[in-house]
């Protein structure tokens, strides 16, 4: 990517963010979307994340996606282009690939050209010899594939549950758009949380050692450092909460005290105790989820869970 291409993307995407943060902190009930935790200080605390006692996800997907490999690789058939919808670090793509047979090329695609380096770089590694075709974008938006894929049939990998940061509307949405874009014959592999008690979950979003409460509250930092915002960030902290009746974790930013933020010339005012929903984490029963892939033209073919029924990785075809 050239220099002044570079420069016009950081633009664009300073543009955005103020724009989505001007509008979601205009509504009457404040909210910023989680895409914009992933700067590259969140994209370190999230990988710091995944490695605490209290995250179970991300060990808990690594162990099934390993432990079935066979499993997977049989049911996805040879010579597939694999998609990464937000790339994370690039270990589990790294890992799938390892376990398919004669995969034809890795797309990462994320919005943040901090993951898309890094997983890049992880499955070049990883896999020298093996097409690695980096693409900058919002996943939750229409993009183009790049065109040296050609005819390779396609998988989709959209680990980690971040179909539960989508509300069930948006989680269709993007699963149609997925399958638009993937294109006839594909096929997709998807990482959905489970439910489960309200201690594990909770504990899972706001740990003992505060990692994801950093992670949350850079939010607020990353709104100073690049849209010229004066939030005092120890002004709020973090709170995780499980919402049972909508069954899904919720981030928020809790104000302390009443306060006024400036943000491109806006006054945006808190009352203390008011908070910014910063994320949302569905998690879902089986059938639940079979629901959403069914209205988003695509068809379970074959599911895998661990022991504990923590977790579970869905191979879904169009």
């Amino acid at each position: 990517m050239s220099e002044a291409h570079s420069r016009d993307a950081a633009a664009q995407q300073r543009g955005a963010l103020i724009a989505d943060a001007l509008a979601g902190l205009s509504a009457p009930r404040k909210t910023l979307p989680c895409k914009w935790l992933y700067d590259a200080e969140g994209c370190s605390l999230f990988e710091a994340i995944t490695r605490l006692p209290e995250y179970y996800p991300t060990r808990t997907e690594v162990k099934i996606l390993a432990e079935q490999a066979p499993a997977i690789a049989a049911a996805v058939g040879p010579g597939r282009a694999v998609v990464e919808f937000g790339p994370g670090d690039g270990a589990k793509a790294a890992l799938l690939l390892g376990g398919l047979e004669a995969p034809a090329a890795y797309v990462p695609v994320d919005i943040a050209p901090e993951w898309l380096e890094g997983a890049a770089n992880r499955v070049v590694e990883a896999h020298p010899g093996l097409p690695v075709l980096p693409v900058v974008a919002d996943f939750t938006l229409p993009f183009a594939l790049p065109k040296r894929l050609g005819t390779a049939p396609r998988l989709g990998f959209f680990p980690g549950s971040t179909i539960g940061n989508f509300e069930p509307e948006g989680a269709i949405a993007f699963l149609r758009r997925a399958h638009a874009t993937l294109g006839a014959g594909s096929r997709m592999l998807l990482g959905a949380d489970l439910v489960k008690g309200r201690a594990v979950l909770e504990a899972a979003y706001d740990d003992a050692a505060g990692v994801t409460a950093a992670f949350d509250l850079n939010l607020l930092h990353r709104l100073n450092r690049e849209a010229g915002a004066d939030f005092d960030v120890a002004a709020f902290r973090h709170r995780a909460i499980w919402n049972e009746t909508l069954e899904r974790v919720e981030m928020h930013l809790v104000a302390e005290r009443a306060q006024v933020v400036r943000l491109a010339g806006r006054s945006i005012r808190f009352a203390a105790g008011e908070s910014i929903h910063t994320e949302s984490s569905h998690k879902y029963r089986p059938e639940r989820l079979a629901e959403l892939a069914a209205a988003a033209g695509w068809r379970v073919a074959q599911r895998w869970t661990d022991p504990q029924a923590l977790f579970s990785v869905w191979l879904l075809e169009g």
